[in-house]
């Protein structure tokens, strides 16, 4: 597995073309709503779905339970 450091060193060193959001603490990047920058300390993921509770942290993209097990 490659670490951060290793994934931007790569994309620097062959010049690829990323989102800037990178540029200003947007580790994880998702749709405008589910997004904000990080603060100094948290995790690269604590911008996303920021308002959801941590154990629970779900756009609604992908149920935890299987769309057979729903209800009809």
């Amino acid at each position: 597995e490659w670490t951060d450091a290793e994934v931007w060193q790569y994309i620097r060193a062959r010049r690829l073309p990323y989102n800037p959001l990178h540029d200003r603490q947007f580790p994880s990047i998702g749709c405008a709503p589910c997004t904000r920058a990080i603060q100094p300390g948290e995790s690269r993921r604590a911008g996303r779905w920021w308002w959801e509770q941590p154990e629970t942290r779900e756009c609604g993209l992908h149920p935890r339970v299987p769309p057979a097990a729903l209800p009809a």
